[in-house]
This record gives C-alpha cells, sequence and structure tokens, in this order.
C-alpha cells in the first residue's frame, strides 16, 4: 500500500498510568508495547513510511531498539503529529497511539479500503447505554465515541496543522478545515489502555517473558585528602575521601552502571555527565534513586545485586552490612537480595598502594509483570 504511511504515538508520560512502568514500555513476550503495536499494523500491509513518535528524552532508547525512523514528540499531541509528518511524502497517513494496542485485521482494513471516499476515515463505537448530559438524555443514535487508527489526507493534515489551532484528533480538525469525515465501525477489541486495568482485558497483549537480564558496571577513584568517604551510600571514617565531581561514592556508580546495562540503557556518564553542574557534589544516593526510577520507568524489576569493593584501605569489615541494607531501601528491593564484599589487590597496582578504590557490580533484572499486579 504504497500510497499510505504509518505513524505511531509513543511519546506520552503515562501520567494516568497506575504502574510505576510508563505503559508504551510494557513487555508482551520480548517486546515494547510500542514494538508490538507496530509489529501488528505493518504485519497487515506494507507502508510507504513509518514513523515513531517517542518522547523526546527517550529517542535514543528507541532507536537502539528499532531500525525504523524515530522522531521526537512535541508538547501536545498535535505538535508530535506535525513533527512526524515532516517525514512523511504518501498521499495518506494512519496515525494511531500506542496505547491502542489490540487493532483487529477486520477493523484495520475497514479504515484503510475507505481512504478514497473522504478526507479523513474514523472508526467509532456505539454507545448501547442511556446517555446523560446536563440532565438531558441524548439521542444515543447519534453518539459515536471515537478510536484510532484514523486515516487523513496528509497535505490537508498538514494544511490544518500549520494553521496553530489545537484539537483533540485529525478528523476533528480536518472537519474544520473544510474536509469531509467517514465514520466506519471500529471495534471493542481496540480499547486504549489509559488506567492499566485494562491491558488485561484485551486478547491479544500476552504476558512478558521471564527471562532475566543481567549487566555488570566497574567504576575507579582515586583518595583526596580532607574529603569526606562516601561508600555504598554510608559516611566512612577515613582522613579522606574520592577525587570526584560528585561526592565520589565509587560503589554506586559501579552499581549504577550495573543496572543501566541490565537494561540497555545505556552508561551513568549519559544520564548523570560530569560536565552537568547539576551533579556538582550531588548525594550519589540521589543518582540511585533516580537510576532505580529509569528502571521501573522502561519497564524492569530489580531481582538482585551484587558489589565487589577492591581496597587496601580503609577497612571496611564493619560497614558491609550496613551498606546491604541502605542499598536495598533505595532499590525498594528485600537486603538480602544485595550483597557486598570487600577484598584486596595484596598490594597490586594502584589499590595496593592505597592511590583509590575499585568497585565492580552485577545487576539482574527482569521484565515488569503487569499480569501479576493490580
Amino acid at each position: 500500500m504504497r500510497d499510505v504511511s504509518l505513524v505511531l504515538l509513543s511519546a506520552g508520560n503515562s501520567t494516568r498510568f497506575a504502574k510505576p512502568v510508563k505503559k508504551q514500555w510494557l513487555r508482551v513476550g520480548d517486546k515494547p508495547l510500542w514494538e508490538y503495536v507496530t509489529d501488528s499494523l505493518t504485519s497487515y500491509c506494507e507502508f510507504k513510511n513509518i514513523v515513531i513518535v517517542s518522547h523526546p528524552d527517550e529517542v535514543d532508547i528507541f532507536e537502539s531498539v528499532t531500525n525504523r525512523k524515530v522522531v521526537a514528540g512535541g508538547k501536545e499531541r498535535q505538535d508530535s503529529i506535525k513533527n512526524a509528518l515532516e517525514h512523511i511524502d504518501s498521499e495518506y497517513v494512519l496515525i494511531t497511539d500506542i496505547a491502542r494496542s489490540c487493532i483487529p485485521k477486520d477493523m484495520f482494513f475497514r479504515i484503510v479500503d475507505s481512504k478514497d471516499e473522504a478526507d479523513c476515515v474514523v472508526p467509532y463505537l456505539r454507545t448501547p447505554d442511556t446517555t446523560v448530559l446536563n440532565g438531558e438524555v441524548l439521542d444515543r443514535d447519534n453518539i459515536k465515541l471515537i478510536q484510532t487508527p484514523q486515516l487523513s489526507r496528509t497535505e490537508l493534515l498538514k494544511e490544518g496543522i500549520s494553521k496553530g489551532v489545537y484539537y483533540t484528533d485529525e478528523s476533528t480538525l480536518i472537519s474544520a478545515n473544510g474536509g469531509s469525515v467517514k465514520y466506519v465501525e471500529g471495534s471493542l477489541e481496540a480499547k486504549k489502555i489509559t488506567y492499566g486495568e485494562e491491558i488485561k482485558e484485551l486478547p491479544c497483549i500476552k504476558p512478558p517473558s521471564n527471562v532475566q537480564l543481567t549487566g555488570y558496571g566497574f567504576d575507579v577513584h582515586e583518595f583526596e585528602n580532607g574529603k569526606i568517604m562516601w561508600l555504598g551510600g554510608l559516611e566512612i571514617e577515613s582522613d579522606f575521601g574520592f577525587k570526584a565531581h560528585s561526592d565520589g561514592d565509587v560503589a554506586i556508580h559501579a552499581l549504577i552502571d550495573a543496572l543501566l546495562g541490565a537494561c540497555g540503557l545505556g552508561d551513568i556518564g549519559e544520564w548523570f555527565p560530569d560536565t552537568d553542574e547539576r551533579y556538582k557534589d550531588v548525594d550519589s544516593k540521589l543518582l540511585l534513586n533516580d537510576t532505580r526510577d529509569l528502571v521501573n520507568r522502561f519497564g524492569y524489576d530489580i531481582v538482585n545485586v551484587d558489589i565487589e569493593i577492591m581496597a587496601e584501605a580503609p577497612k571496611l569489615k564493619k560497614y558491609k552490612t550496613p551498606m546491604r541494607k541502605k542499598i536495598a531501601e533505595i532499590l525498594k528491593i528485600r537486603s538480602e537480595r544485595v550483597n557486598v564484599k570487600a577484598t584486596t589487590t595484596e598490594k597490586l597496582g594502584f589499590v595496593g598502594r592505597k592511590e583509590g578504590v575499585a568497585v565492580s557490580a552485577v545487576a539482574n533484572v527482569k521484565y515488569f509483570d503487569w499480569s501479576e499486579n493490580d
């Protein structure tokens, strides 16, 4: 279908979604929801262009998953569509929200097969219930519950958007600018995921894979006299601390890299760069807290972590258990799922010469299982 392109909107913040994960990052098997929806629709036909709209902060993450075109979303839905249309040159464009995750094949073709009959083709549901507005009973035969995808003539849509007036969907924009609208039967299966409980009612959405993913982190910091030493989230009795842009908690830094690595989210320098003054002398516990939120937002639960601290000085035996408890508190997991080991390097290398500390960390994560969470 070379005269139709596809735009998938996945730039929202999931503010109404009652889960720790953003809904576009829920897993269906091993796929994030946005990729699953994209693959489902592209299995129905061949599109001229395919554009996925992501949150501006997540473009790199989307691009690490897909070879399809990814663009940054805007402040409003219509702004996101405008950004996507810059990459569309087909006569028609089919636009849908990732939250509309189950689009039956017959509904899909009712829409695209009607493309020559109007400037915008819109799927809808009838309401079987009596509907009252401000005390007045409405004629339910005239009520339409609008769904997506919606198919529009690309040039008309671009022209309407260029006027800068905002509308709730493509059909109202096209209609307000003199275009024609055709309504076709939608589907109850094409229910939109909004609050979270809807996903369990969708027939096409299968639970996430039970695979566990592992990440590794490593960091070193040299000593600096006259500074407080922070290690594993604790203040350590010592005459020296660490030379660093932040507070220098090398154990937490290695752990952050391990967690990000397990989730395929890059490294600590990408999220908390040492060139950013916001992180000057920052408490690394705050960075670990933000990392936990990142891990959860992208659809993962933390299973366990293991940290090995390599140091000739200071002595750390009495701190290991408190470190476990502090890190578990931040990660919101049980303390037995946090392990902290301390060792020396037999006086070899910079660690052996008491010039600094090295830390390695391993983290295991799994996909957030929405099928088991209320």
